[in-house]
């Protein structure tokens, strides 16, 4: 594994390429994932938008891009207007499939509760 880890991608066959990201895959920040898939565990993933979402991981791909189960989004609003007039309130919902674009994703967590 070490020579294919050192060699550039454009001088890999198709069969070296597909070795070296299914390693890359369960060795790597992408194992997370990987792990979630198989054990079917609950991650919880940060979002860009400040929003959080708590789920099971039913298919990713290695641009984070991900098929989610039985998710929880989770987020805070905070009302608008005078402040300290109200305090914010945290808000969910429940979506039972959902795709989720890879881009949007800062950090995914495994949940060991």
């Amino acid at each position: 594994m070490a020579d294919l880890l050192n060699k550039p991608k454009s001088e890999l066959d198709q069969e070296e390429v597909r070795r070296l990201e299914e390693y890359e895959i369960s060795q790597g920040p992408l194992s997370v994932l990987q792990q979630s898939v198989r054990n079917h565990t609950q991650v919880l993933i940060s979002l860009r938008n400040n929003r959080k979402l708590l789920g099971r991981v039913k298919a990713f791909d290695r641009h984070s891009n991900m098929v989610l189960e039985n998710v929880k989004e989770m987020w805070t609003e905070y009302p608008k207007g005078k402040a300290g007039s109200k305090k914010p309130t945290n808000k969910d919902r429940f979506i039972s499939k959902m795709f989720l674009r890879g881009d949007s994703v800062c950090l995914v967590l495994r949940n060991t509760a």
